[in-house]
């Protein structure tokens, strides 16, 4: 096997403890809500992720480091085995961190032997374990972004460049929708067929996202970047978390259950809204685009603006077409940015997930992956939606056009807003 592949092992392996540099035991252990999971659940996740599929099925010596872990750590593969349930995972003051952190360091020089010597690895199974770690990093972040905007002290979780948040934008980028022709387009992605021990020459890809096919699209109307701050508010000023016309019926159901009125993490103080954050609480930048916002929000405020969100194959049609810059992790923004002032399409990818109005299902010729891995995606294609283009806190390399995250329509601490379409 390839140096290259252990380098880029190791330094996504890295890049996942260089997140929670800083941060206490006890920031690590707490679980927010059954939705989220303790960041040092995470870094063992992640690390029991290489063990169960690759050194307990390549290694024939290979011992464990604790066996327990295996029902500790699998998150929700029912053909792998039994699993502790996720709403507990914040009970787990044992293992402590410095168990989980030598659990990493025993699977990670285990895995760059088996990377180093054997010759009957699969490159791209690997780096389905890779993009997991990279998958994982973000939502170890949105996890502890919930986790500390429920402390009263609101401390920051990350250092940040507040210097954008504090100079007021005044010449925001004007909003235009930019019109695309009727078209045929192929969407989606062809995986590699066989890929023994040579590394394949088509582009990483999950099963969800293949296989390429044809989709007519009829002309449509796209906006030139994301929602702002600013254009929420109006909203909210409107009364557009009181008027039941713009609502889908669950999401009005939802809402009133849960009080919403504003994005998750603003909060209205003397001065104006405030915005709690990675970098902690600040004031709500207007320009930037609206972020934390459900799909029942994006919708209700679409319907508002008469519009309406995007489908997932428009968005990425245009995103085909653009290479992939943007707010991504590396930048260390840690919050969404606003626009550049100039002509063309922003944002199409970073600063934040978009929502569409598609539903999170199988293209027509889907095939799973084999075996266990075979859960990782296919089982949740009910209930949820699509959303694209990755988000200030996502790693670049996890980043393609064809990429579809998912998440039910409820939820709302992931980096998601929206882009208006007609």
């Amino acid at each position: 096997m390839t140096n290259t592949l252990v380098d880029t092992y190791l330094s996504i392996r890295r890049q996942t403890l260089r997140l929670v540099e800083g941060l206490s035991a006890e920031d690590l252990v707490l679980q927010s809500m059954p939705d989220a999971s303790p960041a040092k659940w995470h870094l063992a996740h992640t690390t029991w992720f290489f063990e169960a599929f690759f050194l307990q099925k390549k290694c024939k010596h290979y011992t464990p480091f604790n066996p327990q872990f295996q029902v500790l750590f699998n998150s929700y593969y029912n053909t792998v085995g039994e699993q502790h349930p996720r709403p507990q995972r914040g009970m787990l003051a044992r293992p402590s961190l410095d168990e989980v952190l030598a659990y990493r360091h025993h699977v990670d020089k285990h895995m760059v032997s088996l990377l180093t010597e054997c010759e009957e690895i699969s490159c791209s199974a690997v780096t389905v374990g890779l993009h997991h770690e990279m998958q994982h990093q973000e939502l170890l972040l949105t996890d502890l972004l919930h986790l500390f905007s429920l402390n009263p002290l609101k401390p920051p979780v990350m250092a940040g460049d507040t210097t954008l948040l504090d100079t007021p934008v005044s010449n925001d980028c004007q909003p235009y929708f930019k019109v695309y022709s009727e078209s045929l387009t192929t969407i989606g992605c062809n995986g590699p067929q066989k890929d023994t021990r040579k590394r394949s020459s088509v582009p990483f890809s999950y099963d969800c996202e293949r296989p390429a096919h044809s989709v007519f699209m009829p002309a449509f109307r796209m906006s030139n970047r994301l929602v702002t701050n600013r254009e929420w508010l109006a909203f909210m000023d409107d009364g557009g978390y009181k008027q039941s016309l713009l609502w889908l019926s669950d999401g009005w159901l939802c809402k009133e259950r849960n009080n919403w009125c504003a994005p998750l993490y603003w909060i209205q103080c003397k001065q104006g809204w405030q915005e709690f954050g990675l970098d902690g609480l600040q004031p709500v930048n207007l320009s930037s685009p609206v972020c934390h916002v459900s799909y029942y929000e994006a919708d209700a405020y679409a319907r508002w603006a008469g519009k309406r969100l995007p489908y997932e194959y428009e968005l990425e049609k245009i995103a085909l077409q653009r290479p992939i810059e943007g707010q991504f992790l590396e930048q260390l923004q840690w919050r969404p940015q606003p626009a550049e002032s100039t002509e063309g399409m922003h944002q199409i990818y970073g600063d934040v997930w978009e929502w569409t109005q598609s539903a999170y299902s199988a293209y027509p010729g889907f095939i799973p992956e084999r075996g266990a891995l075979g859960e990782y995606n296919g089982k949740f294609m009910a209930n949820q939606f699509v959303l694209k283009g990755g988000s200030c806190v996502t790693p670049k390399a996890l980043v393609r056009a064809s990429y579809r995250n998912f998440f039910h329509p409820q939820q709302r601490w992931q980096f998601s807003g929206l882009r208006l379409a007609e």
